[in-house]
């Protein structure tokens, strides 16, 4: 039996990630092997997913929409479509910076005979929607070539009746299902694909043009990682003053104050922070920054100036300076 291919894009921090766990924590009977690709170096989606997933190959450092052709897709798909196999369905998650219609013609490309397409789901942050088709105006065609919308953060959205109204004009036909938390019943996702798929046509001037602004372009990303806790209260000041250019963050916390080692998971999309307990991590900080306009040297600096060299100096009240984002689930 040939294994669908799922492939799930998004701008960043939409929620494909959550999305994602939520698809691994369903009780579906599936196995699902995943390919998780990160931009950045160190691929903090893949280490989110990892506990939880049947099989799982990773890539970061770049977006695989710019491989010239299907050669690595199909690389690392020969490691989990095997007819005896660990898995029975692949979920590509996209960094947040691919261009969904590349993606899903590489995995038409493919010439391994165990697979086939799935489907594209695009995840769009209904909180953030706006402001960035504003700065990125070509995300809206993105909508048009998905099988399926997630509408994510449905419930932050001001007005949430306008915009879901505004994304189904945008995506012309193709179904638009609001979301929170990325929570969807699986087996939406995992049922074959009947309709025609959209980019299997020869692509227009207008798609070459638009290739050619391939969105992440504008942005950069920026590592950081360090075996020292961050200084809590250092940290909420670094995060009250982050630079206009960083859209996003995630990762992980290690604050090192007595009574709290458990590291913390931080995930930030424009001005919205969220911080939660991440129990499985390693205890150091790890995280990865994307942006436009990113001074990395200025990033690190700040960074390595939040960090804390006398654990015992850490007074258990500077750990409220952070604890107003703490919240039960991320999105």
């Amino acid at each position: 039996m040939d294994i669908p291919v799922l492939v799930v894009a998004g701008f960043l921090g939409s929620g494909k990630t959550t999305l994602l766990n939520h698809l691994l924590r369903s009780e579906t009977g599936l196995r699902v092997g995943v390919i998780v690709n990160d931009f950045g170096k160190v691929n903090i989606d893949a280490l989110t997913v990892a506990a939880q997933v049947d099989s799982m190959v990773s890539l970061g450092n770049g977006c695989l929409c710019c491989a010239v052709d299907a050669a690595d897709l199909d690389a690392m798909l020969e490691r989990l479509a095997r007819p005896d196999g660990p898995v029975d369905v692949i979920v590509v998650e996209a960094s947040g910076l691919a261009e969904p219609p590349a993606m899903v013609k590489l995995v038409l490309a493919s010439q391994n005979p165990h697979i086939r397409y799935g489907g594209l789901v695009e995840v769009v942050d209904a909180a953030e929607f706006e402001q960035t088709r504003e700065r990125h105006p070509q995300l809206d065609k993105h909508l048009r070539y998905a099988d399926l919308v997630l509408l994510n953060k449905i419930d932050r959205a001001p007005d949430g009746e306008r915009l879901l109204a505004l994304v189904r004009e945008l995506a012309g036909g193709t179904p638009v299902v609001p979301t929170e938390y990325g929570r969807i019943d699986p087996d939406l996702l995992f049922d074959p694909v009947d309709r025609p798929d959209p980019v299997e046509r020869q692509l227009s001037f207008d798609d070459l043009v638009e290739h050619e602004q391939h969105v992440h372009a504008q942005y950069s990303s920026v590592e950081f990682g360090h075996d020292l806790p961050m200084n809590p209260l250092r940290f909420a000041e670094f995060l009250n003053d982050r630079p206009a250019g960083l859209y996003r963050m995630k990762g992980f916390l290690h604050f090192g104050v007595p009574g709290h080692e458990e590291p913390l998971a931080v995930q930030t999309v424009g001005p919205s922070v969220r911080i939660t307990r991440a129990p499985d991590a390693a205890r150091r900080t790890e995280l990865v920054m994307i942006g436009a306009g990113l001074d990395a040297d200025d990033l690190t600096a700040r960074l390595t100036a939040a960090l804390e060299h006398d654990v015992a100096a850490v007074g258990p009240l500077d750990l409220l300076s952070v604890t107003r984002y703490l919240v039960d689930d991320a999105r």
